[in-house]
This record gives structure tokens, sequence and C-alpha cells, in this order.
């Protein structure tokens, strides 16, 4: 069956879709506060009818862009954590992935932002995304000790938000010293803390050593 649009429906789409998309990147590199309407134009190319026709307020158009980001993130980090495969193995490639240590976490710089943080409708897609990973890891965690390679006596929730805390002041700490060191040692104590953890006899320790390996 074909599926005929309206002409200039395409037109319509595309023009939407890049408002959302330049206002995710400013929000991004500068916070919500700091970007104006009319750099949103500038950046997108569409013109203040458009924008306003689309989006009543940059409010409403800053919903769209967190939304957005929120499910950039979400799909990836579950992908790792949800999928098949050895727990261990999955932590420590949560802990492992490329990441822009100097730019920051799309979702997690917008809980900086004072009007954000202010404001329980922009924030709530953020609370929801950082719900969803802990919940992810958690799980994964979970699994790890009942598979007996993390001890019995570590907490799961404990440990998950551990793991999500370390990423995101480990993103702090780079961009406060404009180097990702800080970022990646973080992020290598995290794996030498799971190793703490996990019983000596266990092969994920020497693959978790492994993968830390490839990473630097």
């Amino acid at each position: 069956m074909c599926l005929y649009l309206p002409l200039g429906t395409v037109a319509v789409v595309d023009s939407k879709q890049r408002l959302v998309v330049a206002m995710s990147d400013l929000m991004w590199e500068r916070g919500y506060a700091a970007t104006s309407p009319r750099e949103v134009r500038e950046r997108s190319g569409v013109g203040q009818g458009s924008m306003y026709h689309h989006f009543p307020s940059k409010r409403d158009l800053a919903l769209a862009a967190l939304e957005r980001n929120c499910s950039d993130l979400l799909p990836a980090t579950e992908a790792i954590l949800a999928g098949p495969g050895d727990p261990m193995d999955k932590l420590t490639a949560y802990l492992s992935r490329p990441l822009p240590a100097l730019k920051g976490c799309k979702v997690g710089r917008m809980t900086q932002d004072p009007e954000v943080a202010r404001d329980p409708v922009l924030l709530a897609p953020v609370a929801d995304a950082f719900a969803a990973i802990h919940r992810a890891l958690t799980d994964t965690v979970r699994e790890a000790i009942d598979r007996g390679e993390l001890a019995g006596s570590v907490d799961p929730d404990r440990l998950a938000y551990l793991l999500s805390a370390t990423i995101q002041g480990g993103y702090v700490l780079a961009i406060a010293a404009q180097d990702p060191a800080p970022f990646e040692e973080a992020r290598a104590g995290a794996l030498d803390l799971l190793r703490a953890v996990a019983p000596t006899h266990r092969p994920v320790v020497a693959r978790a050593a492994a993968a830390q390996e490839r990473n630097h």
C-alpha cells in the first residue's frame, strides 16, 4: 500500500526536527538559561514564524530537546546493561565505553541548570532517564551477585548509585580541570572496586582487567 503525504509535510517535519536538534545541542553546550530563541533559530536555520508554530514557548522547545537527549542516552546504556551476556562484562563495558569527558553528559548537565532544576516539568524526563539507568545497573549488579561474580555482601542498589555517580562526577572533574584524566581515573577506580569485591578465583577479574587495558 502506498502512503502519500500532503505537500509540504516533509518540510514541516524537517524544520521541527532541526529546531529540536539545535536546542538539544545548545543546551548541551551552554545550558537552558543561557540559550536564547534567536540562537536556536540561527543554529537551525528556521524562521521565527515556523519556530513559534511548532513550539509556542522556549520552554516547550526545551522539553522536546530534553526528551530527545534522554531518548539518545537510554538505548545506548540499556543496550549494554539489559542485553545478553556476562553481568560483570556488561558492568565493565558500561564503565569503559568511549564518552566525551570534556563535554559532559547531555542529560546530567541539565541538573546543574537552575531553571531546569526549578521546573518539575523540565526535570521530569531527566529524572526518569536516570531512574531507568539505575534500575538497569541494579539488575546487572544483582545478576552478578547471583552468579557469584560479586560478593554477596554487596548492596546492588548502593553499588548502582556509586557507578552512576562515578560517571557523572567524573564529567564534572574533567570539565573543571579541562582534562579528561580525572574522568578516566574515576572510571578506572570504579573498575578497581569491582575487582576488589569479586571473588579472586572468578575469571571475570582477568576479563575486567583486560577490558580496562584495551580502553587506555
